[in-house]
Order: structure tokens, then sequence, then C-alpha cells
């Protein structure tokens, strides 16, 4: 009952701001467009957490933007590993809204992702079921600033923030060709649930003290990755390319002593994400 009062309550949170920033862009010419895209990740991994097989994941993806903020998306995830050559795991569905202020010096992006994955999926992000993110830019010309917040919702509710800086580089090529660049640092921190087990001394009158072994589920929260990014699209018309080489440390595992298949596995890492966008 609690997780559902405070998903409500973050789609109220929701549904409050975005009137409050479309306002600011109410002057601005509205026009649906419907997109299309294939995309490819060199290595699937959920804050640098991975599975075991250390699976990469091809996903075509499909947007509609109501208007130049409002959108929904659908991307299906197949998986390639050792013992999966092109295997569905799931679908992510995505209702959001990205938006500048009319100063442009804010950039807002709210969304809420439903996960739908196979109930036999490897992924470690598989136990999703329901996410909400808010992430907040402040733009100027020397670094963007950025913030954010997201409650994640499986068996349990977990809270994440982020932050992080970026420098956006943009170039106008010969025939109407642009690129741009966008070298990124960022930080994200969640609370981590688990299960403590330890010993402890008990005794009662002149009886011989004995270890009696006691459990109980903790919280904190802790810093879950670093990542370092640097994005590259090149668009010309309604074409689009893009790559985003990135490094990540993931930070304070989950382990539990003797069980590694309950234990988080993880690796400092390069991967990529690369793909091809149309829009009509």
């Amino acid at each position: 009952m609690n997780k559902i009062l405070i998903y409500f309550l973050f789609l109220f949170l929701i549904t409050a701001t975005i009137p409050a920033i479309a306002q600011e862009n109410s002057k601005q010419e509205k026009k649906s467009q419907f997109k299309i895209g294939l995309f490819y990740n060199s290595n699937l991994n959920y804050y640098g957490r991975t599975d075991s097989l250390r699976s990469s994941g091809i996903f075509p993806m499909a947007e509609i933007w109501f208007t130049k903020e409002l959108y929904i998306s659908g991307a299906p995830v197949f998986v390639h590993n050792e013992t999966e050559k092109f295997n569905y795991a799931g679908t992510i569905a995505t209702l959001g809204y990205l938006g500048k202020s009319k100063s442009e010096k804010f950039l807002s992006h709210i969304y809420i992702t439903k996960p739908i994955y196979k109930e036999n999926s490897n992924l470690v992000q598989s136990a999703l079921k329901a996410q909400g993110n808010g992430n907040f830019t402040f733009l100027n010309k020397i670094i963007n600033l950025s913030v954010g917040g997201d409650i994640k919702i499986s068996d349990k509710t977990d809270y994440g923030f982020n932050g992080g800086v970026d420098h956006l580089f943009r170039v106008d090529l010969p025939g109407e060709v642009v690129l741009v660049f966008d070298p990124s640092a960022y930080v994200y921190a969640g609370t981590q649930q688990f299960t403590k087990t330890y010993y402890k001394k008990s005794n009662f009158l002149f009886f011989p003290r004995i270890d009696q072994q006691v459990s109980e589920e903790v919280s904190k929260l802790n810093i879950l990755s670093y990542e370092l990014s640097a994005p590259v699209i090149i668009a010309k018309n309604n074409l689009q390319f893009s790559i985003n080489p990135s490094y990540v440390i993931p930070q304070n595992l989950v382990t539990v002593e003797n069980r590694p298949e309950l234990s988080e596995r993880w690796k400092d890492m390069f991967y990529f994400t690369a793909g091809v966008k149309v829009t009509f």
C-alpha cells in the first residue's frame, strides 16, 4: 500500500509540474512528430552492475511527440550473449516531458518508465517494475549543471539521486550537417536494501555464552557509480546518427558472504551505445 501511495504522489508531482513548465513554452509552435530508431549497447549494465554473461543489447525504438515537449516511447530489448544470440528480454515504455524555460537557461526532463521484462530475464534491472525520474539542468556558456532524483519500484521501493556537469559543443558543417559533442561527468547515488547477518553473544544465568545468529533488513544511501561519457551526434535534416562512449565505475556493491550467486557482479568498464534515428 505504501508503494502505491508513493507512486501516485510522484505522479501528482509530475502532473503538477509539467503544466507550470509548459506554460512558459505556450507561445511556441506545437507540432506532432513520429520518430523511429535502432540502437546497440555493447554491455548492458545497471550502474555498472552486469549479469553473469555480460550481455549486449539491440533495441528498436518508436517515439510519438505530441508537442515539442511531451512524448511517449516504446523499445523492445533483444539480448545477445554466449548462450542467447538474439533473444527478446522485454519492452520498456516511457511517458515524458522534455522542455526549456522561456529564457532557455533551464532544461527539465520528467518521465515515468514502465519496464515489462520476461520472467526468466537474466538482466540485473529486470527486477524493476516502474520508475519515475526528474532531471533538471541549468544551462550556461561555461558549464551545464544537472541534478535529479528518481523513485524505483520493485519488490521494495528505492530512491535515487544524481548530479553532473557537461559542456556542449556544436559545429555547423557544410551541407546543413550539424555535429554535437557533449563531454559529461556524473555521479549516481541511491538507497540499497539488503539483509545483514551477524552473530552476537548471549548468555542466561550460569550457562555458557553462545553465538546467536541475527538477521536484519538494512537500507543505506550510498554512491552507486561514477560515469564519464562523451556523446557525439551527427544530424542532417530528419536523420540523426549518435554514439555515446562511456566509462562507468560502480561503487558499494552488495555482497553476500559465501554466496557469489546472490552477490552483485560488477566491473569498471568501457561501453558504448550507438544508433540511428529518423523523424517523420
